[in-house]
């Protein structure tokens, strides 16, 4: 892991006898850990005792490195996080420890840092929520649009209604306009500053980051916490490291609040058909159903004044900007598991078309079989109505996996599917459809302005809001 930011100078050096005396401390050293006769004074119990323990096996000859310890500060009102490395120097003569050498780095900000890092991370979080929020709110104008086009198709308005409808309508475009305008601006500033990370190697830091809430904090309560990581061949992805980081540090945290009684928490990256993924999971007391569904909504949280209820809401707005998304499975009194999606980097994809092609007239579409797959039941709702009346025949779903247990039910001629849903996104099930229906038109409806996917697997993609007027013209393009 390499440090945020560190003292001046960067790096702790100290020099212990074979003894166990501290022959020398640099000022970086000293400055943290004082100059006391003890060589960890400033640390608490637990700390020191790991780190006398970890002298000891440097001093019998094995190196022991990334050893991460809290230090309590002065200046600051959180420990200060140092990853030490204990290094046996050998004598040349006789091939005994004559000393070791101990080096660390400082993994957090100094003091003089800390409000404006907080101000930029309480901003990223902003941004993050916004847009959540903006798929949301896409979501509401479908709802809004499409019922005033209801209104219009079932009891056309008179003259005066018609002209209070157009207001609606503009006012809603106008809202949609600038919801569109505020994804553009900040989905630019987040992926400026994305980058080819090794998500292996980010993930063996965070468990390191996080060692001393798993393992030091619960031993000194007579508790046993283990954590696992299993590494699968999985290629860099493209993001920001700070943030990533904060996601997984966030899930072991929450990982650990769920084993009270101690227990294991098992991470493993892999790769397999639906792209790059990640499981963390643990073996705590787990959720019930209703708190599961809900975990990653703004404010809900299940530790009372604890906890401010942003972590999980954070974590999905940072895989949306991403490209990718987060689900949870849980059962009480086994565990939980929280699965994260990437998608594979592809060096060059064409853009999926989505100009809609205005030549098609409503005569042209002959009756369709439609499925429909919509996590919101209001744009679900309003999506079949809308096609009825151009005379196809819809069906819903509310999950992607209701959707692929619909799909043998009959021969259908569209998949229409939202994009941002739980469990399973619009990417995840049409790359399922294709497995199982490759020739089967599907077509992607999103509350992003700006979506990276597959074209061999998703053929349209439309912006909520969207007119049925439009969905109706790529069906015809489309069959």
């Amino acid at each position: 892991m390499e440090p945020l930011s560190t003292f001046e100078p960067d790096l702790l050096v100290a020099t212990v006898s074979s003894e166990g005396d501290a022959l020398s401390r640099n000022s970086a050293w000293g400055q943290l850990f004082g100059f006391g006769d003890h060589l960890w004074g400033a640390l608490s119990p637990g700390d020191r005792e790991l780190a006398t323990r970890n002298l000891e096996e440097a001093l019998g000859g094995s190196l022991v490195t990334h050893a991460l310890f809290m230090v309590p500060s002065r200046q600051r009102d959180i420990p200060t996080p140092v990853l030490l490395h204990f290094v046996p120097v050998p004598d040349p003569e006789n091939g005994r420890v004559r000393a070791v050498s101990i080096t660390g780095e400082v993994l957090s900000e100094p003091t003089t840092w800390t409000e404006s890092q907080t101000q930029r991370h309480r901003m990223e979080t902003l941004g993050r929520m916004t847009m959540g929020m903006a798929h949301d709110f896409n979501n509401l104008l479908s709802g809004i649009l499409g019922h005033l086009e209801l209104w219009r198709l079932e009891s056309p308005p008179d003259e005066q209604q018609a002209s209070h409808l157009d207001t609606i309508e503009s006012a809603a475009a106008s809202g949609a306009d600038l919801i569109a305008r505020i994804q553009r601006y900040i989905r630019q500033e987040a992926q400026s500053a994305f980058e080819a990370i090794d998500l292996n190697g980010l993930i063996e830091d965070c468990i390191q980051f996080t060692r001393p809430y798993w393992y030091n904090e619960p031993r000194r309560q007579g508790i046993d916490i283990e954590a696992t990581f299993v590494a699968g061949d999985v290629p860099d992805v493209q993001g920001t490291r700070s943030e990533l980081r904060d996601v997984f540090v966030n899930l072991i945290l929450n990982a650990i609040h769920a084993l009270p009684e101690g227990g294991s928490i098992n991470v493993r990256s892999f790769t397999d058909e639906e792209g790059i993924g990640v499981e963390v999971s643990d073996t705590g007391v787990g959720m019930p159903e209703d708190v599961a569904k809900r975990v990653f909504e703004p404010l809900f949280s299940t530790k009372g004044e604890a906890g401010n209820g942003m972590g999980l809401a954070v974590a999905a707005g940072t895989m949306r900007e991403h490209g990718g998304s987060i689900s949870v499975s849980s059962t009480q009194g086994e565990g939980t598991t929280f699965t994260l999606r990437f998608p594979i980097p592809r060096a060059t994809q064409p853009t999926v078309a989505t100009k809609i092609d205005a030549s098609r007239s409503d005569s042209a579409v002959s009756p369709k079989s439609i499925l429909v797959v919509d996590d919101e039941d209001m744009v679900r709702n309003v999506i079949c109505r809308l096609l009825q009346l151009r005379g196809h025949n819809p069906v819903a779903a509310s999950s992607a996996h209701d959707a692929l247990d619909l799909l043998p039910s009959q021969d259908w001629d569209v998949v229409l599917t939202d994009q941002g849903m739980p469990g399973m996104t619009g990417r995840e099930l049409a790359h399922q459809i294709r497995k199982i229906q490759p020739d089967l038109p599907i077509m992607l409806l999103t509350g992003d302005t700006d979506i990276d996917v597959n074209p061999a697997e998703i053929d349209r993609v439309l912006t909520k809001p969207f007119k049925i007027d439009d969905v109706q013209a790529v069906i015809g393009e489309l069959t």
